[in-house]
């Protein structure tokens, strides 16, 4: 790190040149020395565009007590309030006290207000700077911080901020992106799942897929490179890079530019894929993760990107659904030939065409074009554009065999037709159902791709569990819920447990039979429940023995009890995180249980206690 100074006399502002810095690096991490008090308004400060640095002046002004430091501070540094908070500044932070301490120390004697103007410059380039005022209140110095990249506009503590669809379908379908304005890149957050890192300060000045490439593959970057810079507009290849944890990966490339009338180059845009395939290994990427929740289901196939010719993902049921095998299936629009119904077809390219958004239907489909080999399947699709490509995501259930009972019962009595009703009209509802919580969670939680994520997979592994355990019954009025809840928490600790060290313990009474009305919305409510709880009960991953507890026990032959709890850190005001989004969709899924539910606090965390019938009328009509 190098520092120069300069003084500016007619804005009295003192300038602080600061070159080849890393500000995670310049905070260690030593143990407390001071006890802090809360600071007022702490809640209120989070919000503000500008940063406030709080310092305690000890020693006559010698050195500082870190009170707190701004979002920017932290978010930069990777670190928390409770990392530096009580520590001096000449500890924790040698490379900030070097630069503060003397202005410090003169606002401190003088308790006159100081100009500062702070540049922080990589490769020799400026990245940011921050206009600063140094002001001593209350026997204490303050540090206002406005932060602005070189372009003038504010900086915040992540910039990548992208739509929070674009996130999730790069995180399942393993894609990135880049664009590259006036020599400085804008990844999306894709291209950090491929490399499996996070981001760094100067990851906007070079191009940090193509700095690990491999010696072998270099000739084709530079191929690559010489083509674009002639003037071309696409180019299209594959390479092997070697991750910074020494994994090697294939990835496609495609590379567009943009040029102004003159030819001169504009902007360019860079889609990158991962297309590894390696069975020996475990799998790495996101995608594969979920898609192998999907597994051992033979009739709902998850659809990633399936609108796309080269950057699908389809899980197992899909397979299985054409008769085709995935390791030599070529995916080709040719497909939709053999749907059966015309209207189908229209209604696909107009998906494709950008008319519609969402199909949502029943279809009939020749396998291989064989009218004598049909099946019936309903499909949902959502498209949506994002840069320079288009995404899509959906779901395709096989209900061949439930619409060929209900044509042999069609004339049997009345529950053997509820029955087959029930099964073609809960998949559809279920998909919808999710559908509407994505929908919601995405206006909730738009700059935390990380929860929707989390939150998504645990439905879908909640609903993947009902459809593969019901599909297979024939009463669905006396479903045993013990084996649901044991393969649930099964996949919650496959999700969430290992991750972050939780554990999940249930007590079932083995003889609780429910209904299908029933069971489905109390598996969503649970899923609700529990994402809750990891949200707020265990704010510090680090501590130990965290666990989520659950009891079902039968009242009486009419009704059952959940009691689902925690050992977190409680709840200060329980009536703020009953306003929450979470709550909310518990109420309603309580509503359709036809349950009661309420909010209670134990010695060691916080418990809701649920009341809900055994059994429920079939709201399905006959």
């Amino acid at each position: 790190m190098r520092i120069e100074k300069t003084y500016r006399q007619l804005e009295d502002t003192e300038e602080v040149h600061m070159y080849d810095i890393m500000e995670e690096e310049l905070f260690q991490y030593v143990p407390q020395e001071y006890d802090m008090f809360y600071t007022p308004f702490e809640k209120t400060l989070n919000y503000l565009s500008n940063d406030l640095d709080i310092f305690v002046p000890v020693d006559d002004g010698n050195d500082f007590i870190v009170h707190r430091l701004g979002l920017s501070a932290l978010g930069r540094g990777k670190i928390k309030q409770s990392d530096v908070a009580g520590r001096l500044l000449s500890k924790t932070s040698p490379g900030f006290y070097q630069v503060l301490k003397e202005p410090l120390k003169e606002v401190y004697e003088t308790h006159e207000t100081k100009n500062m103007r702070f540049y922080y410059h990589f490769n020799e380039k400026l990245a940011r700077f921050s206009n600063v005022k140094v002001v001593y209140d209350m026997e204490k110095l303050m540090l206002i911080s406005d932060h602005r990249d070189n372009t003038g506009t504010s900086l915040t503590v992540d910039d990548g901020k992208y739509d929070e669809k674009a996130n999730l379908i790069e995180y399942f379908s393993q894609t990135g992106s880049y664009y590259k304005i006036n020599d400085r890149y804008s990844w999306t957050q894709g291209i950090y799942n491929i490399l499996n890192r996070t981001r760094e300060p100067n990851d906007e000045y070079y191009n940090i897929i193509f700095d690990l490439v491999i010696p072998e593959d270099r000739p084709l970057i530079d191929k690559l490179q010489r083509e674009m810079d002639r003037g071309r507009a696409n180019y299209e290849t594959v390479i092997r890079i070697r991750t910074d944890d020494g994994t090697l990966k294939y990835i496609e490339v495609n590379l567009y530019s943009k040029f102004d009338e003159d030819g001169h180059l504009l902007s360019r845009y860079g889609l990158f894929k991962d297309v590894s395939t390696d069975s020996t290994r475990k799998m790495t990427r996101p995608v594969d993760f979920l898609l192998k929740g999907f597994k051992n289901n033979k009739k709902l196939a998850l659809l990633i990107d399936p609108l796309s010719i080269k950057h699908y993902e389809f899980s197992e049921g899909f397979y299985i659904l054409i008769e085709e095998d995935p390791e030599t299936y070529h995916h080709s629009r040719k497909i939709i030939d053999n749907i059966v119904e015309e209207s189908i077809h229209c209604k696909i390219k107009e998906l494709v065409s950008g008319e519609r958004d969402v199909l949502s239907e029943t279809i009939t489909y020749n396998v291989h074009g064989d009218e004598n080999n049909q099946k019936t399947a309903e499909i949902y699709l959502e498209k949506f554009e994002f840069g320079e490509t288009t995404h899509s995501i959906g779901f395709i259930t096989d209900v061949t065999e439930e619409r060929k009972k209900q044509q042999e019962l069609m004339e049997a009595n009345e529950h053997q037709t509820i029955l087959i009703k029930e099964v073609h009209h809960r998949v559809k509802n279920n998909l919808q159902v999710l559908n509407s919580f994505l929908n919601l969670e995405k206006r909730a939680y738009k700059d935390k791709p990380g929860i929707i994520i989390d939150h998504m997979q645990s439905r879908l592994s909640s609903l993947a569990i009902l459809h593969e355990k019901t599909y297979n019954t024939e009463d669905f009025k006396n479903i045993n819920l013990k084996e649901y809840i044991v393969d649930q928490d099964s996949q919650l600790r496959g999700l969430i447990g290992l991750r972050d060290g939780i554990e999940f313990e249930s007590e079932v009474d083995s003889d609780l039979n429910l209904t299908i009305e029933v069971i489905t919305p109390l598996l969503l409510v649970i899923d609700e429940l529990t994402m809750n709880a990891i949200k707020h009960a265990f704010p510090d991953k680090t501590v130990p023995n965290k666990k989520i507890i659950k009891k079902i026990t039968k009242l009486d032959d009419s009704t059952a009890q959940l009691i689902l709890r925690d050992n977190g850190v409680g709840i200060e005001d329980p009536g703020s995180i009953t306003k929450n989004l979470g709550c909310e969709i518990i109420k309603n899924l309580t509503k359709q249980l036809d349950g009661e539910i309420e909010l209670f606090q134990h010695e060691n965390g916080t418990g809701y206690r649920l009341t809900f019938p055994i059994n429920m009328e079939h709201t399905i009509e006959g």
